[in-house]
């Protein structure tokens, strides 16, 4: 009788693991729970949000049933394989449970035993609006993005998801929850009423630290007494505050410093009249053929990258240490460099090189929206050839960018300002910007370097060479 009632307890309650995240991944940290014990959920339906070092994604659970447990709180980083929710998929059918009344959360508690069935994969995104039954609990509304400037939109600013609660992202929330603030006393600073991590840390400062107040949050309020401790500390007095370094941070420092420290980096710059290239986006603007997509300068610069390559294929290449070998690649993986309020992501555009202008612009506004929303898949960043950064938006004229690993060129943009200009024998203002490209110098000699940092300038500043060259 034992053994029958052991596996009927073991039918009915399904155990959801931490899934392969693939990339060379092996862990990922809990940022948010949609979820709580006692919600119904079906299958496909996005219960929690986590964080490797690659982007914050959306989990779906693989069952239907409710909620019986979860096992780590919010800001838990938890290793591929472990065990972080179960569901009990045969509610209501007699006393088989486990446990009378489980734990908001639960602590991390290896499972030696792995239950069947299927394990998704990370995905980038997952259902925009979760569909959760709550007991106790208000809904959530339909996310919504706010439209900005054309540099900021460049540049992969966030939206997110309006809730009962104060408006803030899943970073800023815990933000808020590590340096004891209450979001609800935080006055917003951001569009739409959005609390940024700006607005979180002027409502630190001048209030000394204090021991860490939960800040609403779904579950992990809660947390058992065993559970991590804040991951940032800030000292009487508000003189310094230390930041662990993790996740999507940790992952661009381990990035830059071995591509730094492994590719010999050169850099060259070029300043450069724009004025028609300015003329030439406001022309495109109200083009019939470029209806309801987004037309900015990033557009036309990241064409004329493409172009530059297509004449000087030698510099989209990738060097080979283990076989000491050049790789030429065939195909161009455009990366545009974001930053987020995770950090700096480099989403690339698939095959770019064979996009139209109005395909580059749509796969352009997806990228940047995607972005934004922070639901950029490890995906979308692997495989990247070359890259685009845009240092512009913030008023910045130029800067020596290091590589994204295993790609061989870099190419930053400067802020397109009005300045005196000679154009045609005479001193007038003219739209002029500053293009600085790094390369690798194993694989591209200056030379080459130089040809494509020209290419770009040249189509800059005559756009009707995207025609004549392309």
């Amino acid at each position: 009788m034992t053994t029958m009632t052991d596996t009927s307890n073991a039918a009915r309650f399904r155990e959801f693991k931490m899934p392969d995240v693939g990339e060379g991944l092996t862990e990922a940290e809990i940022l948010k729970w949609y979820v709580q014990p006692g919600d119904t959920v079906t299958d496909g339906q996005v219960v929690c949000e986590v964080e490797t070092a690659k982007a914050a994604v959306e989990l779906p659970i693989p069952y239907d049933g409710v909620v019986h447990e979860l096992r780590f709180p919010e800001g838990t980083t938890v290793d591929v394989g472990q065990v972080i929710i179960a569901v009990d998929v045969a509610p209501g059918s007699g006393d088989a449970a486990p446990a009378a009344e489980p734990a908001p959360v639960a602590q991390p508690e290896p499972e030696p035993e792995a239950p069947k069935g299927r394990q998704p994969v990370l995905v980038g995104y997952g259902v925009s609006e979760s569909s959760t039954k709550r007991r106790a609990r208000k809904g959530t509304a339909a996310s919504a993005s706010a439209t900005s400037a054309i540099q900021s939109e460049m540049n992969g600013h966030a939206t997110v998801v309006p809730e009962s609660r104060p408006l803030a992202k899943p970073p800023v929330r815990k933000l808020a929850k590590d340096l004891g603030i209450d979001l609800a006393t935080v006055v917003p600073t951001g569009e739409g009423g959005i609390i940024t991590r700006e607005d979180v840390h002027a409502a630190a400062t001048p209030v000394p630290a204090q021991a860490p107040a939960p800040v609403a949050a779904p579950v992990a309020a809660e947390a058992a007494p065993e559970a991590p401790a804040p991951a940032v500390v800030t000292t009487v007095g508000a003189r310094e505050t230390r930041i662990p370094v993790k996740g999507v941070r940790k992952a661009i420092a381990q990035a830059m410093v071995g591509s730094a420290f492994t590719a010999p980096h050169v850099t060259e710059f070029v300043t450069v009249d724009v004025t028609r290239t300015m003329k030439l986006v406001a022309e495109l603007k109200e083009d019939k053929d470029m209806a309801g997509v987004r037309v900015n300068p990033l557009l036309i610069i990241a064409k004329a990258l493409l172009v530059a390559i297509k004449r000087n294929p030698e510099v989209n290449a990738a060097w080979d240490e283990a076989n000491q070998e050049i790789v030429q690649k065939h195909y161009v993986n455009l990366g545009i460099a974001a930053a987020t309020p995770r950090g700096l992501i480099v989403p690339n555009i698939k095959d770019a090189h064979e996009q139209t202008l109005p395909q580059l612009a749509a796969s352009l506004g997806e990228l940047v929206s995607t972005a934004r929303e922070g639901k950029t898949s490890p995906a979308a960043m692997a495989g990247g050839t070359v890259t685009i950064t845009n240092v512009g938006v913030f008023g910045v004229d130029t800067g020596t960018p290091i590589l994204n690993p295993g790609e061989s060129a870099i190419l930053a943009v400067g802020a397109i300002k009005l300045q005196p200009w000679v154009h045609k024998g005479k001193v007038k203002p003219r739209q002029v910007t500053t293009l600085a490209l790094s390369f690798d110098h194993r694989l591209v000699d200056g030379e080459l370097g130089s040809k494509v940092l020209a290419d770009v300038a040249a189509i800059l500043e005559q756009p009707k060479r995207l025609i004549t060259w392309a």
